[in-house]
């Protein structure tokens, strides 16, 4: 490459620019800007020089065009090695660009804040891309910087080189630059494609998944499995991208238990807290405190939650960290944590403690799930229940306190492994079967679990992920006691079902649609 003689600089993420800048410009390097980019450099007091005083045109329709111009593209695209581009230069008094530093809007982020719609489309850079686009391709002769971790060694490398750089570095930078801009288009296809319900663009015939390795845990499942974290590029991070406070370092079970949990107690409003073990709850409680709702849930089974995965769906502070330091926890999970809290969980040294954003699933995102040879996808199940929409097919209906079981009920079973049974009343569950090959199998360990932790079971509802196929179940369930079953209908012996519940004065009501874990 020639010599770099000229930069156009213009960023959203101004990290690291400063020094950035100031370094081109000592080393003799013009520097070109727009909008809020020259804004910024000139109050740093770094000489810069507008690209509309390049254009000799101002910029239009609110700063939507800015750099759309021949006397910049022209300048990054231009060959440095044809003759007839460098007379064309000469001819329409356009000069070469041979560094270009551009990062994008914030789209994802827009997107992930819940701005509307016409805030997101105003983050779709057209400028950027094309610019980045344009010096990727003429990488022989410019330089692509799209990441500012990047500037201390194209830095070092301008300096070193007496304004060029190797062919080597040329070349990585425009790969960069092309993955840059891959990334934000395919985030922002994704999002265009979540506003359409058409299979062919969720789920398009090919499509490339980008992966950042974020963590090595020591083994996998088990000590002879090795075992990697990755994070999906363009999307908001592993855990909603956590930050570990205390604690040694996560292991490969403790991501997936914490990811259950914390998925799971986002489905309450109201102060809960979630015990996983093994990627499914042994314990959900509801209160008009954490310390209520903890206890609540240990008390469903106490024995299960040692070295189990906590989510709380509020910060923790002083009485629930010092409730919950006779049990040992491997992972709590939480939106935050108070001071005095955080003084208090520090004295368990190899407890991890996660602060994560509330987990908000959306609905037209993809879940990817390995299988042998490749992936199978779908959208997640982010359905919203609506008990409102429940039908009540027996004699009787469920009264208010049974009403407020179901519902706490029925939002464990949906983070219960399949086939999932789920007892409970209106503030916590009393026992849960899950996992089990049979449906009468997961009523009977349900039944069996809440009598081992001394729970009535009395008045209880119950909640099943998916229909009934015969009513030995339903018996189980109602001779140990429940009055009130959920569960999605659809089975060819409803009737049976539904008769054997009026037969012993259950009220039951279908959902219409089941939330099976496999």
């Amino acid at each position: 490459m020639l010599p770099v003689q000229r930069a156009l600089i213009s960023v959203y993420d101004k990290t690291g620019l400063d020094d950035f800048a100031r370094a081109l410009a000592a080393l003799g390097v013009e520097l070109l800007s727009t909008g809020g980019t020259q804004r910024y450099l000139e109050a740093a007091g770094i000489p810069v020089r507008s690209v509309s005083e390049i254009t000799e045109h101002p910029e239009i329709l609110g700063g939507r065009v800015k750099t759309l111009h021949p006397r910049i593209h022209g300048g990054i695209l231009a060959d440095r090695t044809r003759a007839g581009h460098l007379t064309e230069l000469q001819e329409h008094s356009i000069q070469p660009i041979d560094l270009v530093v551009c990062n994008l809007y914030p789209f994802e982020a827009t997107v992930a804040s819940g701005a509307d719609d016409a805030e997101i489309i105003e983050m779709i850079d057209i400028g950027g891309p094309t610019m980045i686009r344009a010096a990727a391709k003429n990488h022989r002769s410019v330089l692509a910087v799209v990441d500012p971790g990047d500037y201390p060694q194209v830095q070092a490398a301008l300096e070193d080189g007496e304004l060029t750089v190797p062919e080597a570095l040329l070349r990585a930078l425009a790969v960069k630059a092309f993955r840059h801009t891959q990334r934000y288009d395919s985030a922002i296809a994704g999002w265009m494609a979540r506003q359409i319900e058409d299979p062919e663009l969720r789920f398009p015939r090919r499509r490339q998944l980008e992966l950042k390795l974020e963590d090595t845990p020591r083994y996998g499942e088990n000590p002879h499995q090795s075992a990697a974290v990755y994070s999906m590029l363009g999307g908001p991070g592993v855990l909603g991208d956590f930050e570990q406070l205390q604690g040694k370092a996560l292991s490969y079970n403790n991501f997936l238990d914490a990811d259950a949990a914390r998925a799971l107690v986002a489905h309450f409003d109201e102060p809960a807290v979630v015990i996983v073990k093994h990627n499914n709850p042994c314990g959900v409680g509801t209160g008009r405190d954490l310390v209520e709702a903890y206890e609540r849930a240990l008390s469903c089974d106490p024995l299960s939650a040692f070295g189990s995965i906590i989510a709380i769906n509020r910060s923790v502070g002083t009485k629930l960290a010092e409730a919950m330091k006779k049990l040992f926890i491997e992972v709590i999970v939480t939106p935050g944590v108070t001071d005095e809290g955080r003084s208090r969980l520090s004295a368990k040294k190899n407890l991890r403690v996660l602060v994560c954003p509330p987990y908000r699933p959306a609905s037209g995102d993809v879940e990817w799930r390995g299988i042998d040879g490749g992936f199978l996808a779908q959208t997640p199940d982010a359905a919203a229940d609506d008990p409102a929409e429940w039908q009540v097919v027996t004699k009787r209906a469920p009264n208010a306190e049974e009403q407020s079981a179901l519902e706490l009920a029925w939002r464990v079973c949906r983070g219960v492994k399949s086939n999932a049974i789920v007892l409970a009343n209106a503030h916590q569950t009393v026992g849960i079967g899950a996992g089990q090959m049979s449906r009468v199998d997961s009523c009977h360990l349900s039944v069996r679990k809440a009598r081992e932790a001394r729970l009535p079971l009395d008045g209880t509802a119950a909640a099943s992920d998916a229909f009934f196929p015969f009513r030995d179940g339903l018996d189980v369930l109602a001779q140990a006691g429940i009055t009130a079953v959920v569960q999605p209908g659809g089975s060819k012996r409803d009737d049976e079902v539904v008769a054997a519940a009026d037969e012993q004065g259950l009220a039951m009501v279908i959902t219409g649609h089941r939330h099976f874990r496999h």
